[in-house]
């Protein structure tokens, strides 16, 4: 069973920097295409980044250059390292893994807030 675990989540001052991880159980970690969403309260989910299998990175034009998305699949995790942070990133923050014909997992989602 695919489950995904998100950590690194938490306050933050503006220019700050936070690390987020995702853990994905189960063996197709390394075959998936991965994404980090984020989500403000009465907002659609926005993908901020997505990593193939091979590690290929895509960025959201409003975090390129500040966020950096990566991959480990000998430890079956993803992770987002976001610099210089803004008080506009605030969000939940959601891990998304993408299988196969059709298979879409989520984490349960981590709270980022950028405030001073």
């Amino acid at each position: 069973q695919v489950q995904l675990v998100e950590s690194g989540g938490g306050l933050v001052q503006p220019g700050g920097s936070l690390r987020l991880s995702c853990y994905v159980s189960g063996s197709i970690f390394s075959f998936a295409a991965m994404a980090w969403y984020r989500q403000v309260p009465g907002n659609t989910r926005e993908l901020v980044a997505d990593i193939t299998s091979g590690g290929t990175t895509n960025y959201a034009d409003s975090v390129k250059g500040r966020f950096i998305a990566s991959r480990d699949n000998a430890k079956n995790t993803v992770s987002l390292q976001m610099n210089s942070l803004k008080p506009e990133d605030t969000a939940v923050y959601y891990c998304n893994l993408r299988y196969g014909w059709g298979d879409v997992y989520w984490g349960q989602g981590t709270q980022v807030t950028v405030s001073s």
